[in-house]
């Protein structure tokens, strides 16, 4: 499996805080199945100043530690792209990171509070030549009234990557209910991890991984974690991997009053 999403850079941002914890975290990755890990810190203006250069040191410097531990696992580069007025400009300069310096990119919305033209930043990324891929929508406090928009997205070929933990359970009822109704409608692509630490946010992807085989079967979810992000690492059109796949509308029940979508 490839986790394409993941805090694993020490002392760099809000993800793992030390070498041990990266190291332990790698381990533990390792031990879950998973053989290549994206390093995603935050790359967000005002927060964390994380330049490619630095990011790109980081990841050359935690490999030479995973190997002389002897931890089998491979890192690339990447980063968690926060919106910027010239976030297309930003790419196409090398401010902002791509995935192993391909076309992929992960774009973190805010999190708090729908940003205004949110599509037109994401088409305008596309249109140069960028193909972004938009982490945890699930977990955005204001999807309830623009999920419309995360549908139109996903359909005008942005991709969907879910958080493990939100399709676990483990960021509680809300995020699991869009997880699930965004699987069962076929708009997601990827599954990462988003690993944080050695607490709540840890780097496991095999739990999320059955539970969607479960949902939509076990080549749904092997795409999910394995053939599209290896396009991704290999910089492959999108248009050479299958299409993200659901079982149709979500049954709806007691969460759907609480959650379902008034955009």
């Amino acid at each position: 499996m490839i986790d394409l999403h993941c805090h694993l850079l020490p002392g760099i941002d809000d993800g793992a805080t030390d070498l041990e914890t990266s190291l332990e975290m790698a381990r533990i990755a390792v031990e879950d199945g998973v053989t290549l890990i994206a390093c995603t810190p935050h790359q967000m203006p005002g927060y964390y100043e994380n330049t490619a250069s630095g990011i790109r040191q980081a990841v050359i410097d935690l490999q030479a530690q995973l190997d002389a531990a002897g931890v089998a696992l491979r890192l690339t580069t990447g980063a968690d792209v926060h919106l910027v007025p010239d976030m297309a400009a930003g790419l196409r300069e090398g401010r902002l990171m791509t995935l192993a310096n391909g076309r992929y990119f992960l774009f973190e919305p805010p999190h708090n509070t729908a940003p205004p033209r949110l599509a037109d930043a994401v088409f305008d990324t596309m249109a140069a030549g960028f193909h972004p891929i938009i982490t945890h929508p699930e977990r955005l406090r204001w999807i309830e009234d623009h999920y419309d928009t995360m549908t139109l997205l996903a359909k005008s070929g942005a991709w969907m990557q879910l958080t493990a933990g939100s399709i676990t359970g483990r960021f509680g009822k809300r995020a699991q209910y869009w997880s699930e109704r965004m699987l069962d409608e076929g708009l997601v692509h990827l599954i990462a991890s988003d690993a944080h630490n050695l607490r709540a946010r840890i780097p496991k992807l095999s739990s999320a991984v059955e539970a969607v085989a479960q949902r939509l079967g076990e080549q749904a979810a092997q795409d999910m974690v394995v053939t599209r992000p290896w396009a991704v690492i290999e910089n492959a059109s999108p248009s050479e991997c299958p299409p993200a796949v659901g079982r149709g509308p979500a049954k709806r029940g007691f969460w759907s009053g609480l959650f379902g979508s008034r955009g």
